[in-house]
Formats: structure tokens, C-alpha cells, sequence
């Protein structure tokens, strides 16, 4: 079934598992803008040399290269059976060049998911997320957690969290999330898109809501 789709969450809702799961129950493509950067960067394209200079001096990429890497892609024709767009667009400026994109590129969207999620089980996930700096193996409190607590199962290496993991930097992101994408929900409102769905609960159990939310329960049977 063919779909053409926004996802849209906090840090920590798991909009990036549900965009996977769907993806694949659809056969749709599952579109990252982090992948897509270092695809463009690897493939030594000309938008993903563009994109590299902003990457190394650690500055934001500019809103037209992320949206001529999605146009690039439309063009290549993978995007033909249908996609969703994960974690983009993050302003109300890059929803709107989206769009006028889109358009003019005769591809419209279908819908746009809201996951919504409370501010502590989005620090509890967060906060909670652990990982071994030499195997990469990861951990999450309490669902996943190490035989032996902070302490690696694989090679006995001590946990490491993500600085932007901690509690005080997790809800400062969920503060800059909000100012940023409460337009881009309004804006996906008006035109009729905006779908939310309850991301609490096992990313199955989430699964399922998404599924019953949209109206796809018979495309994934």
C-alpha cells in the first residue's frame, strides 16, 4: 500500500522504531535524514559535499540541502511505492519547503503522525539509555538492564550515558522541541493530516495503536 508520510515525536517517543516497523509491513521506504546525509556524504555527491562542510565544523545542515537530498531521492524514483519522513521536518519553514517541494514534484503527503508522549517517560527512557564504549552493546533501565548494574555483560566494561542523556539536558531538548514543532502540528492540523498516536507502552503495543490509529489494520494483516 502505498503512503507518503510524516512522523513526528520528541527526543524518545520511538517515532524512529515505528517508522521502521511500519516501513517494512507496508514495503514502503523509511526515510532518515541522518542516513541520508551520510549516505549523500559516502556517495561524495555534490549536495552530500555540501553537507560534510557543515557536518565537520559541527554546524546544523541548512533546511535546502536536507530538502534536495529528499527531492534528489524522489527523482532516483525509490520513493515510488511510498515513504516515511522521520524526524523531518523539525520547523515550520522546513514543512512548508516540504510541501512547496513535494508539489511541484506532483507528490503529495497522506498524513502526519504525532507520537505523544509525557515529558518524564521521555526522561525515564532517556536517562535511563546506557552504553559500552568498546562493544557498543546497549542497555536501557528497566527493561534492559546488565547483569551486573553500570557494568557491561559482553566484556566487563564500565556503562557510559550520552551527555545529552542526562536528566537536565533531556528536558531542556523536550523544551526546545515544543517551541519548535507546535506550529508544524498546527500546521499539519489545518490541512487535514495530523494524526496522534499514544507512544507509551512496548513498541509493539505502540505498534498496534499506530495501526488501529490510521486505519491500517487490514494492510498489516
Amino acid at each position: 500500500m502505498k503512503r507518503n508520510l510524516v512522523f513526528l515525536g520528541p527526543p524518545g517517543s520511538g517515532k524512529g522504531t515505528q517508522a521502521a516497523m511500519l516501513a517494512r509491513r507496508l514495503g514502503i521506504a523509511h526515510l532518515s535524514t541522518g542516513d541520508m546525509l551520510r549516505n549523500a556524504v559516502s556517495e561524495e555527491s555534490e549536495l552530500g559535499r555540501q553537507a560534510e562542510s557543515y557536518m565537520k565544523r559541527g554546524e546544523l545542515v541548512p533546511d535546502h540541502l536536507i530538502i534536495g537530498l529528499i527531492e534528489r531521492t524522489i527523482v532516483s524514483g525509490k520513493l515510488r511505492h511510498g515513504f516515511i519522513l522521520d524526524g523531518f521536518p523539525r520547523t515550520l519553514p522546513q514543512a512548508e519547503s516540504l510541501g512547496d517541494m513535494l508539489s511541484g514534484k506532483g507528490v503529495s503527503l497522506d498524513g502526519a503522525v504525532l507520537f505523544r508522549i509525557s515529558d518524564e517517560e521521555v526522561v525515564n527512557r532517556l536517562s535511563g539509555r546506557w552504553s559500552c564504549p568498546k562493544c557498543q552493546a546497549t542497555y536501557n533501565y528497566p527493561s534492559n538492564v546488565p547483569r551486573r548494574q553500570g557494568i557491561c555483560d559482553h566484556d566487563g566494561m564500565t556503562l557510559r550515558r550520552r551527555p545529552d542523556d542526562e536528566e537536565t539536558v533531556v528536558r531542556n531538548r523536550l523544551d526546545v522541541y515544543r517551541s519548535q514543532t507546535k506550529p508544524i502540528e498546527d500546521y499539519y492540523r489545518r490541512e487535514s493530516l495530523l494524526t496522534e498516536v499514544r507512544a507509551e507502552g512496548t513498541p509493539e503495543q505502540v505498534f498496534q495503536a499506530l495501526l488501529a490509529e490510521v486505519g491500517w489494520v487490514e494492510a498489516a494483516s
